[in-house]
């Protein structure tokens, strides 16, 4: 990082604390320092290794080794970094790992699956913006079996809460009794999105887990289990 000061929450964001957006969300609610004054504006500049900035009492550094992990998040765990009804939180999950991680995007409680951690900001964000449209894979088991015409539907989009989604891909796995088991890949990254998609068809969600990035695969990854991700691994999320 240069000596040329910048927004507050852009290096925090650099230096691998959350997205820009979730940084901004830090500053305003009073948790960042500069020079031993809390900052909760967005104008605020700093200069990248003369300031210090402290997040929670600890030191902002920026040359901390940027890491991104593959988790295969269980049930019963929530994607932010603490929980005030002290439900069990992901990062309790990895062990070893000094880099402080965060969750990119989030997963519902009772759903399952591919989950990354970072500490890179920038990354993160780069992940979740629409304009990259990274699609995520889901299987889902839902009730009933739905009508040829009403997976078209859900293909071409469906108006949800005011909005049209996005062009989806659905496949039929297979049937389970009274059930189906489902492949569905979107783009879009609304909360509860495909269990709402679902309910709107009359074939509510089940189960639910998150099996890819792009063509990055959770594969045969245990559950509450983790890998590194290397550079190979990270361009198969924008594929």
């Amino acid at each position: 990082m240069s000596n040329t000061p910048i927004r507050l929450q852009k290096y925090l964001a650099q230096c691998g604390v959350a997205s820009r957006r979730k940084c901004e969300k830090l500053i305003a609610s009073g948790r960042i320092t500069v020079d031993g004054t809390v900052v909760m504006e967005m104008g605020k500049k700093v200069i990248p290794g003369k300031s210090r900035v402290t997040w929670d009492g600890k030191s902002v550094k920026s040359k901390e080794k940027v890491t991104y992990l593959l988790l295969n998040k269980p049930k019963g765990y929530v994607t932010t970094l603490s929980d005030p009804q002290g439900r069990p939180v992901v990062v309790s999950l990895i062990k070893n790992v000094s880099a402080r991680l965060f969750p990119v995007g989030r997963l519902d409680l009772d759903t399952e699956g591919a989950l990354i951690l970072t500490n890179d900001g920038q990354f993160a964000q780069k992940v979740q913006h629409p304009s990259h449209e990274t699609n995520k894979t889901y299987e889902a088991l839902i009730k009933g079996h739905p009508r040829r015409a009403a997976i078209a539907t859900l293909e071409k989009g469906i108006l949800l809460e005011g909005k049209m989604t996005a062009p989806a891909k659905i496949a039929l796995l297979s049937r389970k009794g009274d059930n189906s088991l489902i492949r569905i890949t979107i783009h879009e990254g609304r909360k509860r999105q495909v269990k709402k998609m679902f309910a709107h068809s009359g074939h509510p969600v089940l189960h639910l887990k998150r099996t890819a990035y792009g063509k990055l695969f959770l594969g045969n990854l245990p559950s509450g289990k983790y890998r590194q991700l290397d550079f190979r691994d990270l361009k198969k999320i924008f594929l």
